[in-house]
């Protein structure tokens, strides 16, 4: 069976910087572009040259792609010819093979935003598509407020798109700018389109989440016929975001109907990749991913209640809706106080750890684990904390090194410039195949910012582990989480410590203490005997 094409546009570097908090340098846009690329999208949207310094020099060292590279912009304005608009010249200049042009489509916006006729905003679209298709370029018009402004007036909503269509654009893109319009409203309304004689093979949708349905509503518009769908990276963008690319991509190449009536450029390895691709964007941004992603969370494939977990024992598919392999995560099992055996079983196998149904091991671990939690410790997410915890009870956790002793301290000081400053130090002291090691670290980066005790004693504890150094030499630490476990004199402190090696794989300690300094080397200490475990001694 012959299948349709369905295109990919990809806008993170575009629409994706319009997040709150987010600002690409041109380095992260290359890095970002060139993930994009191995993905398979088909278009890649670089930015808005003439607008800002980043999104020039991004198109002046323009990657070279497999995808159609993609300038932003916007229609000529009214007074002026296409040929003789400066703005328009500047996205031009960008010499993308496709550039898109943003257009009112909406004749309240028409009227009030621009200020012009109906039918000047009509020549606009008609004047400036056509010059782009005269000078060569793939022509993309982008009708702005496209579905607010069709329930209003759906007859100039459409003539906007007849403008572009008749002066030679290949794609007319139905934008839902303000994210409010319900996927059922966009599902007939494109069908609608189609009736009255647009080309489906030449529209495409672009949705925001303000309603939490942008990737509901982008399936709508493509089973009624859209052939291009557009959306970012981890659903970046204004206000609530974009579509979400890393949900819409695995769902059109996994999922029915649209798996068995659509082809899209991505690969089944390529696929394999979008959990890494996903987690990179979140450490560019400096972000922690969410957990709760669909497809490339850390928790979209963990399993906690022990139903479940019996139940995925015998056949994954029971709780599973993909194999979790296909998008390049991982099932996991957590441990908690409400986990059974089988459960435990299962999550000690995918530790390398086989124990026979019935060890008197398994309880003493689950007794282990409910003390543990009861003291405020928690191994939903601290899975590498859990696994030294069984290793111990098995009797399988290998005589590493022994910390002898470990000091932070905290100074205020000034600087060069005459402003008071704090610098962490700390010392630490192992002992490592019978000799002493004291390690000693300051927290002050290369701008000369103090990152705290924590930093310090990270950077102390990882400095010289003996023959265990190179196991460790690539870890770094990406995130930190505190929670005060119980309030008053009696406060207990929680700390979570997330850990990465150079492969992208990530891990997650716990400590908990009085003292948030001995919870936070505590899940440090997890975080290196696990690392040095994994990588150096066999299961």
């Amino acid at each position: 069976m012959t299948k349709d094409r369905l295109y990919l546009y990809d806008t993170t570097l575009r629409d994706g910087q319009q997040t709150q908090g987010v600002q690409f340098s041109t380095s992260d846009k290359q890095q970002i572009a060139a993930a994009l690329d191995r993905l398979g999208v088909d278009y890649i949207e670089g930015g808005w040259p003439g607008a800002n310094p980043t999104d020039s020099a991004f198109f002046e060292a323009a990657p070279s792609t497999r995808a159609t590279l993609t300038a932003f912009g916007m229609t000529k304005r009214a007074g002026r010819s296409a040929e003789n608009d400066d703005v328009l010249a500047a996205v031009l200049n960008a010499g993308t093979p496709a550039v898109c042009l943003v257009g009112k489509s909406n004749l309240f916006h028409v009227t009030e935003a621009l200020g012009i006729t109906a039918e000047e905003n009509l020549e606009n679209i008609r004047a400036s598509i056509a010059h782009l298709v005269a000078q060569g370029r793939e022509a993309l018009f982008d009708a702005e407020h496209f579905f607010d402004g069709y329930l209003v007036d759906p007859g100039y909503a459409r003539a906007c798109l007849e403008a572009a269509q008749e002066a030679g654009a290949r794609w007319m893109v139905l934008c839902d700018t303000n994210g409010g319009t319900m996927p059922g409203q966009i599902g007939r309304i494109v069908s609608d389109l189609i009736a009255a004689g647009l080309d489906g093979a030449r529209l495409g949708i672009h949705t925001h989440n303000d309603t939490e349905q942008a990737v509901a509503g982008s399936l709508a518009a493509v089973e009624a016929g859209a052939r291009q769908v557009q959306g970012t990276l981890n659903g970046l963008g204004e206000r609530c975001g974009n579509a979400n690319l890393t949900a819409l991509i695995p769902t059109l190449k996994l999922k029915a109907p649209y798996a068995d009536t659509l082809d899209i450029g991505v690969s089944d390895d390529a696929l394999e990749g979008l959990t890494r691709v996903s987690r990179m964007l979140d450490d560019i941004l400096n972000r922690v991913p969410m957990k709760q992603s669909a497809y490339v969370g850390s928790s979209a494939f963990a399993h906690k209640a022990g139903l479940h977990a019996s139940a995925i024992l015998k056949n994954p598919a029971t709780y599973e809706h993909v194999d979790p392999a296909r998008v390049g995560n991982s099932r996991i099992i957590p441990m908690s106080n409400q986990a059974g055996q089988s459960n435990l079983r299962k999550r000690l196998a995918e530790a390398g750890l086989e124990v026979e149904a019935g060890d008197p091991a398994l309880a003493r671990i689950l007794d282990r684990v409910k003390d543990r939690e009861a003291e405020g410790y928690s191994y939903d997410t601290a899975q590498a904390s859990f696994e030294l915890l069984a290793r111990d009870e098995l009797g399988r956790m290998p005589d590493l090194f022994e910390v002898k002793r470990y000091r932070v301290s905290v100074e205020r000081r000034k600087n060069k410039y005459d402003r008071m400053v704090s610098l962490s130090e700390a010392v630490v002291v192992v002992k490592v195949d019978g000799e002493k090691k004291l390690s000693v670290s300051e927290s002050m980066d290369e701008t000369g910012s103090d990152r705290g005790p924590v930093n310090a004693l990270s950077k102390a504890l990882a400095k010289d582990l003996g023959r265990y150094q190179d196991a460790i030499d690539d870890m770094r630490l990406v995130d930190f989480k505190v929670r005060i476990t119980q309030g008053g004199t009696e406060a207990v402190t929680r700390v979570i410590i997330d850990s990465e090696d150079g492969q992208g794989k990530r891990w997650s300690t716990v400590g908990v203490s009085p003292n948030i300094v001995d919870a936070s080397f505590e899940a440090l200490l997890d975080a290196v005997r696990w690392k040095i475990i994994r990588d150096e001694v066999p299961s």
